[in-house]
């Protein structure tokens, strides 16, 4: 940023990203589409007597639904910084960041082994450290980011203890291996092990109890919430859920922790919500109480309706909050009672507000009504008696 300045690392960034993006649909036609599956192998990472870890990349079709989510919205945020930070200083930070940001998460979703998806894991939340800490003069964001780490610091010793136990039992890491042999297992271990990896998805997707992260991450600039928050590091959780599926299938109790602790979510956080002034802090509620649908999607046994709800709210939660970066800045407040008549002074927001408004509430033939009516009515198909 030293170097090439504002304008270069905005160019630099932009360029790369978006050809990330345009290579991430590439794949997901050619994996997803074409159902031509594909691992790549790097080179051996750790070598030790019975363990041999692997830094490889798996593509396979839940690998190639993440990354278009990942990278066209990645490339939207970055587009929006341009002109959202340009009165910033120090806008070539801000620019690295958000590129690191994208980095990890996209070895987190191709990693090939846990450990590898823990480097991303890792580093999705150190970043995002970096982000919400961002304007690191203010006492708030200082705090924020601090409340972040620790709380997602308790799903990140519990993944440990997960992984760990993996090893212990299959002394691998390898998904295709575990898939394997996970089911020799014994019950107990079996659970203990769901249990592990539930709760690091549960502080990653911030479940009850462990939510409290997300509304305070509001702090960070609008563009880090619309990142964050939307598309990418809170659906990671899920994604481990979703990815770990052979694991929790064997458990019916964990199965029914789960779907009990998504529909508490759900409840409570969109109830929250109703009772917020600010902008961003009612979106950031609803964006927990939609990663309570998909939990507890998981939790019924349906991944696929929950991959696909997390598919589709990735990108109108987007939309709602880069139109309300849009308001934000062009009003320079936060409270909703401050607005008044914003339709005739931003009449695009406000029809793209509307839109991403009526999707998330599930208005008929709009991306969230499909979804979410998929999860409710596979719900109710459970409920009933057959």
């Amino acid at each position: 940023g030293r170097y090439i300045g504002r304008t270069g690392s905005q160019i630099l960034s932009i360029t790369l990203i978006f050809f990330t993006a345009f290579f991430s649909c590439i794949a997901f036609y050619e994996v997803g589409l074409n159902k031509s599956e594909c691992e790549i192998f790097i080179m051996n990472w750790i070598d030790s007597e019975l363990l041999t870890i692997e830094w490889s990349f798996k593509y396979d079709s839940l690998t190639v639904i993440m990354l278009p989510i990942i990278t066209i919205i990645s490339c939207l945020v970055h587009v929006f910084s341009v002109e959202y930070m340009q009165n910033d200083p120090h806008v070539q930070r801000f620019m690295g960041y958000l590129s690191l940001f994208t980095f990890f998460m996209l070895i987190l979703v191709t990693g090939n082994n846990l450990l590898v998806l823990f480097v991303g894991w890792e580093g999705v939340g150190f970043v995002s450290y970096l982000l919400i800490n961002f304007w690191f003069t203010r006492i708030q964001a200082n705090k924020s980011a601090i409340k972040a780490v620790v709380l997602n610091r308790i799903g990140d010793i519990s993944l440990i203890i997960g992984i760990l136990l993996l090893n212990f039992n299959i002394k691998s890491c390898d998904y295709n291996i575990i898939n394997s042999i996970i089911h020799l297992l014994q019950k107990n271990d079996i659970t203990i092990i769901s249990l592990c990896l539930f709760l690091a998805a549960m502080a990653k997707s911030a479940q009850i109890g462990l939510h409290t992260w997300l509304p305070d991450a509001m702090e960070g600039p609008t563009p880090v919430s619309a990142l964050i928050h939307a598309a990418t590091m809170v659906t990671a959780g899920v994604y481990l859920i979703i990815r770990c599926s052979y694991i929790f299938v064997l458990s019916p109790t964990i199965l029914s922790f789960i779907t009990f602790i998504g529909a508490i979510t759900t409840l409570f956080a969109a109830t929250s919500g109703l009772f917020q002034l600010d902008i961003k802090k009612i979106i950031a509620y609803s964006t927990c109480s939609q990663l309570g649908y998909m939990v507890f999607a998981c939790g019924l046994g349906s991944f696929n309706s929950s991959i696909f709800h997390l598919f589709n709210h990735a990108f109108f939660k987007a939309l709602l909050f880069l139109s309300a970066g849009v308001i934000i800045h062009a009003a320079g407040l936060q409270d909703l009672r401050s607005y008044n008549s914003l339709i005739f002074s931003l009449p695009l927001t406000y029809s793209l507000l509307l839109i991403a408004s009526l999707s998330l509430a599930g208005f008929p033939f709009l991306t969230g009504f499909f979804s979410k009516d998929f999860i409710l009515e596979f719900a109710a198909g459970i409920g009933r008696p057959h």
